[in-house]
């Protein structure tokens, strides 16, 4: 099967951490008998530093005709000081934007290699962390309406959280249709006791529920689901919420499981077409010094086979590979503890690929 891929390696550790991602992929290839052609796009900062921009048209045009797109990371202190309005995130929004990716898959895994490193007792992991959060990505406070103004002599702010149903619908149909292919456990998170918005949601994820009659169903408000995710986060199978809601709980829900170099995302569309990336940032403080982890990104990689591509055979070898890894006490330098065997970023995406 021939695939083609737009690779937005982006700024600070992003080229690394990409690099090594793509190494796994083309083990995948040479195993199972495809083809990924890359094609590089720049973005962020390095792309403000080229062209002034964060994101050019022409590479906006090949992140839409990808069959999917891999990043790293974007952004970095030295653009901090640059018109907002060019900020390298903003080519993130644009992408999503673009490219209609409305729905946030963050899955938090601990690896049992890695319990340790968990800030949770043992007695809570113990139990075991396999969840799926999905986030709306389009819609909601961080789109809507705002404003600010002048009354009575003192400035007021004002931002407005808006969901219609179909926006609401088509997230949730994601979720149940996610479950399916998990645990068939949905909990969707709102706050119906002062929203109307989250009223509005509620109703419509009912609606849902009934036509979803071999999932299990349960609503939760945002406040109990932070203290959840603390207190007992194994009760959680997929996890469904609007956009700043779900920004906020798939931070603290990445930090369960010690090490935040570990985790994936995916950003999928109503077709096919998805954008795959760790939920980690650009650390700029080690960029070039070969010692970030990559294993969020290949992970992200694995996300991209199952979702994108229908690869689930390619994308449970990856996942295989990466706890192989573990198994055989190979850590990266955030993940390191003493008696195990510290690598290099380079070392542990060459490591891996030898494994599928």
């Amino acid at each position: 099967m021939n695939k083609n891929i737009t690779v937005l390696k982006g700024d600070g550790i992003g080229p690394e951490i990409v690099n090594e991602a793509i190494k796994v992929l083309d083990k995948v290839c040479e195993k199972y008998s495809h083809k990924f052609t890359y094609t590089e796009v720049d973005i962020g900062g390095c792309s403000i530093d080229k062209y002034g921009v964060p994101i050019t048209k022409e590479g906006m045009e090949k992140c839409k005709s990808a069959d999917s797109v891999l990043l790293g990371a974007v952004g970095g202190p030295k653009w901090d000081n640059v018109d907002p309005s060019i900020r390298p995130e903003k080519a993130l929004l644009a992408v999503r934007s673009e490219l209609g990716l409305f729905a946030n898959l963050r899955p938090t895994k601990l690896f049992m290699q890695l319990a340790d490193s968990s800030p949770l007792k043992p007695s809570i992991v113990g139990n075991g962390i396999d969840l799926m959060i999905v986030r709306e990505l389009t819609g909601g406070i961080y789109f809507g309406k705002r404003r600010t103004e002048m009354l009575d002599g003192e400035k007021v702010a004002t931002d407005e959280m808006t969901y219609s149903e179909h926006e609401i619908e088509r997230i949730g149909r994601v979720a149940f249709e996610t479950a399916r292919k998990r645990s068939s456990r949905v909990a969707s998170v709102d706050k119906a006791n002062v929203l109307d918005s989250s009223r509005l949601w509620r109703a419509v994820m009912h609606r849902l529920a009934d036509e979803y009659a071999d999932v299990e169903y349960s609503d939760i408000l945002v406040d109990n689901t932070a203290m959840q995710l603390i207190k007992n986060p194994s009760q959680f199978d997929v996890i469904v919420t609007e956009n700043m809601f779900g920004d906020i709980l798939s931070d603290e829900a990445s930090m369960l499981t010690g090490s935040i170099g570990m985790m994936p995302s995916a950003s999928l569309s109503e077709g096919t077409l998805g954008m795959y990336e760790p939920i980690h940032g650009s650390a700029p403080d080690i960029a070039g010094m070969d010692i970030a982890n990559p294993i969020g990104t290949i992970m992200s990689c694995a996300m991209m086979l199952r979702y994108s591509f229908d690869m689930p055979r390619e994308a449970d070898a990856i996942e295989a590979a990466v706890n192989k890894a573990l198994d055989d006490g190979y850590r990266t330098a955030d993940i390191y503890k003493e008696g195990f065997k510290k690598v290099k970023c380079s070392e542990m995406g060459s490591i891996i690929a030898a494994n599928i």
